[in-house]
């Protein structure tokens, strides 16, 4: 089996580190969908779903990803998220309540440094919020 090395990490932490056969990564032009042996790019995240498939996993690990930074070489494939929170970690409400939090943040904001503040917050629960659809239309199939 053709497999790669996948490093997932986040400014606040290690979120996956161990082997895929299969990538698909947000990116900022459409999902990017990735084997072993690919070649080297690198291009910018976007808030979404990041979908690994793991050798002897029965099901894809997700992981919502806010934005950040995708290196791919032949080998190995790295994610430098913004915010990345896997799913099973992820709350519909919670969710959706950081969304209407992080919007209200927005409008308010006085300077630079706030409205980035609420822009990222914003892009992490629509991330979560994206991979709990996606979550959702899987199992409804």
């Amino acid at each position: 089996m053709n497999i790669m090395q996948v490093e997932v990490v986040s400014n606040e932490e290690h979120i996956f580190s161990g082997e895929a056969s299969f990538v698909v990564v947000p990116t900022l032009t459409g999902e990017l969908g990735i084997y072993p042996r690919h070649e080297p790019i690198m291009s910018l995240v976007r808030p979404g779903a990041l979908r690994l498939t793991v050798p002897g996993e029965p099901e894809e690990l997700l992981v919502a990803v806010s934005g950040g930074l995708l290196e791919v070489q032949p080998d190995k494939l790295t994610v430098l998220a913004d915010v990345a929170v896997r799913s099973e970690e992820m709350d519909q409400a919670r969710a959706e309540e950081a969304k209407k939090a992080a919007e209200a943040r927005i409008s308010q904001a006085q300077d630079d440094d706030s409205l980035a503040k609420a822009q990222a917050a914003l892009a992490a629960a629509i991330a979560q919020l994206k991979t709990l659809d996606y979550l959702r239309s899987q199992k409804n199939k």
